[in-house]
Order: C-alpha cells, then structure tokens, then sequence
C-alpha cells in the first residue's frame, strides 16, 4: 500500500483526541487574546502614571543628582512601579492560568520569587539601555532614531552572549547530559555539525514549566544547546535524537544571528516611529513631556508595547522560517520523520495544532504543528527506509 503523507498526518493529529485538541484551542486563542488585552493594560498603566504624576514627584526628588542617573532611576523605576502595578494580571497570566491548563507545577512562591529576580535584572539592563536612548536624543539630533540600531544591536548582542553565562543559572541548573545511550545518539550528531560535546545540556525546565521544550541560546563560545529534562524524560532515544537535529540546526544555519539583525531593525523602526508619534500619544494621555525628557518614560513605553503587537505578525513570519529550516535540517540529518512527528505532537497540548490561516499568520511563533507534521510525513514519503538522504 502506497503512504499516505496527508492520512498519516492527521493520525497523528486526531491521535490526541477530541478533548485535548479542543483544549490546546481553547489555551492558544485565550493567550492570544491575552496579548491584546496586555496592550490595554500597558495604557491604564500610562494613564495613571501620567494622571498622577508619579514620575514627575520623582524628578522633583532626583534634580540634585546628575542627568544620567536621574535618567537612569527614572526609567528603573517606572518599570519596578508599574510591575507591581500589573502584579495581579502578571499572576493572572503568568502563573494562575498555566496552572489552571496543566503548563506549570512550580509553586506559586517559586514563581513569585523567580519573577521578582526577572523584574530586578530588567529594570537594570532596561535602565541602562533607555539611558542610551535618551542620550541619542539628547546628542544624535533629528537622526537619533537611526543611531538607536547601533544602541539595540549591541544590547541584544551583550544580553545574548552573557543570559548563558550570568543570567540563566539564576532560573535553572544546567548540567551536561548524563552518560548513557541518549548522550552516546547526541554526541554523534554534535560531532557531525562540528559542535563541541560540552555545548549540549540538560536543564530542568520542569521547574517552571511542564511544556515538551529545548531551545538554543547564547553567541560565540556561549552559544549552547539547552534540552528541557521534560522533553528528556517524555521521549523516545529516536524523538531525543530528532529534537535536538532542530536545535542543531538552528545552531549551524546562524539563526540566532539572523534575529539579532531582525530586531535591530525593528528597534530602528520602533524608534523612528516613536520621534513621529511621541507628541500625540503624550498629548492623549496628558503628559507635558518631549521625547527627550524621561517624565514621558511611561509614553515612551506605551509605544513599544503598542509597536510589539503591531510588528508581532512580522516577527513571528521571520521565526516561523527559522523553524521550518531547523525542521528541515533535523530531517535530512537525522532522518528520523515519525519521531520528529511524534515529538512534535506533544507540543500540540499547548500550541493549538490547527489554527485559522490568518490566526497562524499573525499569532503563531512557529509553523502550525499539523503543517511541521505533514512536512515531516512527505519527507518520509519521498524518502523511503533506505533511500538515500541529501548530502548537506
């Protein structure tokens, strides 16, 4: 009997049953409802800054200190305030829901605490990195916008090359993986990409969250492989070997670099939109402010929360592409097309494996998990046991 790449796909989709597949829909549609209304949350926040003229009062406290650290803790502390200003959606949303789905055990103290560690280290590199920008104001002229790419692709290249490094141990403990026949399969794929043995790990991800994950973080010589002890635990030898053949591949193919490029030029357009809008949106909120003075920091912040949804279809394209090239890579290495498809349906618990077109277009970081399925499956068709692979 001939195989059937479209009948096996959807074995392997309604395999999950109605009910599960109902509830990844359910959880998908609802977080991405949840983005829309993190904007009107983001403008209640500047309102009430602005209305109350909470970073006004601090300014008036702060106007012995010098301009760049009045800057500073003016922007550092906008983001603690307006934390603890949202602290009750953040629970809603960050720990309340997943709980409530099954995505998450870690105790609420856990996450609380974990939460508090993200908000410290946030404010201090957004400080920093805000003070750049109202320094380009201050000294780039009318082009400040443009020089702001140069500020945000050296931001994100530190952040990048140090989160391995400093930051991340503070969530989680890496550790290599444990001598078996898993970090036997995983040394010889690494050793065919030319990735060094201690580049790969295993982390406890479980801790935060109960979703099947891996991902690959850092630049250079932090550059890693981080391989969730939930996928680890939750798959097969083969299903391990296919998961990190995608995460090799993101690895080999430079995606990270490829972001670091895509996000220095949405911050350049971000703030070329910002030197435009800026006067209007402080207007409707009721701020005195310009843009060059940080008491319009809450607007300024407005702005990127307002430009982070606009621009999200456009970011998730150019990550969905990473993904199919990383799928793409996994199969012609590790040619393993059932277990890359199995792997995959597990992440279809929390990722609705079936979305509208457009629901997939605008919301969906990666490809659907019906769509990476059927890929896999007519690579599987096309290459038959036995057949001949294409030389990378």
């Amino acid at each position: 009997m001939r195989f059937d790449p479209a009948a096996a796909t959807a074995r392997y989709i309604d395999g999950l049953g109605p009910d599960a597949l109902a509830k990844a829909a359910d959880y998908t549609r609802g977080g991405e409802w949840l983005l829309l209304w993190g904007v009107v949350v983001a403008a209640i926040v500047t309102f009430l800054f602005v209305r109350l003229r909470i970073l006004d009062r601090l300014a008036v406290r702060l106007e012995r200190r010098g301009w760049a650290l009045r800057t500073f803790l003016l922007c550092a502390a906008f983001m603690l305030l307006s934390a603890l200003l949202t602290l009750p959606w953040d629970i809603y949303t960050g720990w309340w829901r997943e709980a409530a789905y099954g995505r998450t055990s870690q105790p609420f103290g856990d996450w609380l605490g974990q939460s508090a560690i993200s908000l410290l280290i946030g404010a201090l590199f957004g400080g920093l990195f805000f003070l750049g920008i109202y320094a380009l104001i201050r000294r780039a002229g009318k082009r400040w916008w443009l020089w702001s790419g140069g500020l945000a692709a050296v931001a994100i290249s530190l952040v990048l090359l140090a989160s391995p490094i400093v930051v991340e141990p503070l969530f989680n403990d890496y550790k290599p993986v444990p001598e078996g026949p898993v970090r036997d399969a995983l040394i010889v794929q690494a050793d065919k990409a030319g990735i060094a043995h201690d580049r790969i790990f295993l982390y406890d991800g479980s801790r935060q969250s109960n979703n099947f994950t891996a991902n690959v973080s850092g630049l250079g010589h932090s550059a890693r492989i981080a391989i969730s002890d939930v996928a680890m635990k939750g798959a097969s030898l083969e299903e391990v070997k296919a998961v990190t053949g995608h995460e090799i591949g993101h690895y080999v193919l430079g995606h990270i670099w490829r972001m670091v490029i895509v996000f220095t030029v949405l911050a350049i357009l971000l703030f070329f939109l910002a030197d435009r809008l800026f006067p209007r949106l402080a207007h409707m909120f009721g701020s005195p402010a310009e843009i060059g003075d940080p008491r319009g920091f809450p607007v300024m912040m407005f702005l990127v929360s307002l430009f982070s949804l606009v621009a999200l279809p456009v970011q998730n394209y150019l990550v969905r592409t990473g993904e199919s090239e990383a799928d793409a890579y996994s199969l012609k290495t590790a040619n393993l097309p059932d277990a890359l498809a199995s792997a995959l349906v597990k992440t279809a618990e929390y990722r609705n494996p079936r979305p509208y077109a457009l629901e997939e277009f605008v919301f969906y970081s990666h490809p659907s998990v019906e769509r990476r399925v059927r890929v896999a499956m007519d690579w599987k068709a096309a290459h038959p046991a036995g057949a001949p692979v294409p030389a990378q």
